[in-house]
């Protein structure tokens, strides 16, 4: 089979190489991976910023999605044919995540998903949404239900509240599909104007240079008339994170999921404490909260926003774009 090895540290170091097929044990499946897509968190672990610990040779990735080509004798819930995607925390299956539950990440402490065949546990496997393409699907995994976790299972947003969206990337653009979805308003943020027309066209309702507007948490203030949003998911980090803080009200809701610009965050307890403000940190979502993404994505026929698609022969050029952070939305690799 073709595949994706990184040989070493750094993007340079990704190489398209032959390598066997393998074959599922009797509880695994066998899955022909159709697409593959990408997050910050796989360019930080081609390049050695998250970890250098990790064994290479090591196949990259965490998202992808594919049909099944073969199961082990054991597997029952899985026939030959069927359209799936792959779970990130593969043990996590429902409820809160614990040492035990949270330790086998696609990708991260597996092989990952940028190859045409991979073997995967049966249990860490979820059924395609029917109105999406394989490369719509392979976005789902990290990104999607990252934003699912956040705004629905911890946030718990309802109709009628105000969500505010940072950035243009895959989780920010699932989390105003999602808040959409769900009746909820979204005020969004870019520092492009174009992106920002964009936004509009997706369906924020309020728009936010960030550029211009420093201290984009006075904005967000003013447009909610002083109340501030019920619930954000900060992506970046050290740098945003106050303003993201100080952008939601009272009993507010702000995801940790991100580390772009540095995971030491300078937090203003007066305004965390002062509004009952609630920090989240956590890590994509469980399999029942990825179920629930793919059905709340099939009932609203949802499609993900995908900024480009790589063929896996240009590998390099799709990491080395998504290091360049200037996509509006998610890059994906086609194995065919």
């Amino acid at each position: 089979m073709k595949a994706i090895q990184q040989i070493a540290f750094g993007l340079e170091s990704l190489q398209l190489t032959e390598l066997p097929t393998p074959t599922p044990a009797p509880h695994e499946v066998l899955v022909k991976i159709e697409a593959a897509a990408l997050n910050y968190l796989d360019v930080a672990l081609a390049t050695g910023t998250y970890s250098r610990q990790l064994p290479l040779p090591r196949i990259p990735t965490s998202d992808g999605a594919g049909v099944v080509a073969a199961i082990g004798e054991n597997v029952a819930q899985w026939k030959v044919g069927d359209r799936v995607m792959i779970q990130y925390n593969q043990l996590w299956q429902n409820g809160q995540a614990t040492a035990d539950t949270n330790h086998v990440r696609t990708g991260a402490s597996t092989p990952g998903l940028l190859a045409e065949y991979v073997v995967i546990p049966a249990y860490a496997l979820v059924r395609t949404p029917a109105n999406l393409t394989s490369v719509e699907a392979a976005t789902l995994p990290v990104a999607g239900v990252t934003a699912w976790t956040g705004l629905i299972g911890y946030a718990g947003i309802k109709a009628g509240q105000t969500i505010l969206t940072q950035g243009t990337g895959g989780v920010s653009l699932f989390a105003l599909q999602i808040a959409l979805a769900a009746g909820a308003k979204v005020i969004a943020t870019s520092s492009s104007p174009e992106k920002l027309k964009k936004l509009k066209q997706l369906g924020a309702h309020e728009v936010i240079d960030y550029k211009k507007y420093p201290e984009w948490h006075e904005e967000v203030k003013r447009l909610t008339n002083g109340n501030g949003v019920h619930a954000t998911i900060d992506i970046a980090g050290a740098d945003t994170i106050v303003n993201s803080v100080k952008s939601v009200g009272y009993n507010g809701f702000v995801g940790l999921v991100g580390f772009i610009t540095g995971a030491q965050l300078p937090l203003d307890l007066f305004s965390v404490v002062g509004n009952y403000i609630r920090l989240q940190g956590y890590s994509v979502g469980s399999l029942q909260h990825f179920r629930e993404l793919a059905a709340a994505i099939e009932i609203n026929n949802i499609h993900p926003v995908i900024d480009t698609v790589f063929p896996v022969s240009q590998a390099q050029e799709a990491f080395k774009y998504m290091g360049s952070g200037s996509q509006f939305g998610k890059i994906v690799i086609e194995m065919n």
